[in-house]
């Protein structure tokens, strides 16, 4: 009996499977090796601290060295309609592990957890997203920098929705027109790599458990704006590869050759073992100068 192969085809998207990804050994010229840490959702509780620890020390002992790491969002376990007391807690925790812990230099995005909700504090001056910026010494939430011949765009995927009370996967119409200058004021020659905290494109939505007959996209686990952001990206064949996280769980979705990336979470099921199949982990990526890359996914545990 053949065996099936592991690669699914759909048109012109390919789903592959979660773990062990590569592009072969290859003589290029590298130019960074970056590690992708996303969804700690830190707290003082379940054995975090230490684990998260240990994630650090192993993201740090690699050889050769990983020189950035790209934290993807959900930073702190939740503000979501906490107090302020538990919110400085959260913080304090993880600003005092990052500097007794962590040596490497390290690029935020916001997740959805970042943000405070606290019905009773829509006055203050910290409601929404300023709290998380803040601390985060981030001056704005979505922002570009370069790096080893590479080019790194951060979005901010967490959009308010109308009542600001909850969240949809989206850029808005003035995030989404500065990726469009930021993309086009960028030497084509020059590879792209974009984070975001929610998936632009991911496979993961069609495995949920109760799915029956079709399949249901929420708009706060994808983005809604999938369709113009490929479109874009269409446009400027140098964007390479986007990263992810929020679903805790890996997965890898190749579309009009840009490699769609979720990489799992560094707390699993929130501090609580693995997301389904899906062990605590990150992403390991290696840059080349030519616009390659291979990369993996690394269980710490």
């Amino acid at each position: 009996m053949k065996r099936r192969s592991a690669l699914m085809n759909l048109g012109g998207l390919v789903l592959l499977p979660s773990l062990g990804f590569g592009h072969g050994t290859t003589n290029k010229k590298p130019a960074l090796r970056i590690a992708h840490i996303t969804d700690v959702h830190l707290k003082n509780e379940l054995g975090a601290p230490a684990k998260f620890v240990k994630c650090l020390h192993h993201v740090q002992q690699h050889s050769p060295k990983v020189d950035l790491i790209l934290n993807g969002g959900d930073v702190v376990f939740d503000m979501n309609k906490e107090s302020i007391g538990a919110i400085d807690d959260q913080w304090k925790l993880l600003n005092d592990t990052m500097k007794n812990e962590c040596s490497t230099p390290v690029n935020y995005c916001l997740g959805n957890h970042d943000v405070w909700w606290n019905e009773d504090s829509r006055k203050d001056v910290f409601y929404g997203k300023k709290y998380a910026m803040d601390k985060l010494q981030l001056s704005n939430p979505y922002y570009s920098f370069t790096k080893g011949g590479w080019k790194f765009i951060v979005l901010d995927s967490v959009h308010l929705d109308i009542d600001n009370t909850w969240y949809i996967g989206k850029l808005g119409n003035e995030q989404f027109s500065w990726l469009e200058s930021e993309l086009k004021a960028t030497d084509p020659k020059m590879p792209v790599i974009v984070m975001s905290h929610i998936p632009i494109l991911t496979a993961l939505l069609m495995i949920e458990d109760n799915v029956v007959n079709k399949w249901t996209m929420l708009g706060g686990d994808m983005h809604t704006d999938t369709s113009k952001i490929i479109s874009l990206f269409y446009q400027h064949p140098n964007v390479k590869l986007c990263l992810s996280g929020h679903l805790h769980m890996r997965d890898k979705v190749l579309y009009n050759n840009v490699t769609y990336l979720c990489d799992g979470a560094v707390s699993g099921a929130w501090w609580k073992g693995n997301r389904r199949e899906t062990a605590p982990g990150y992403g390991l990526i290696d840059l080349y100068a030519d616009g390659s890359f291979e990369e993996k996914y690394v269980n710490y545990l």
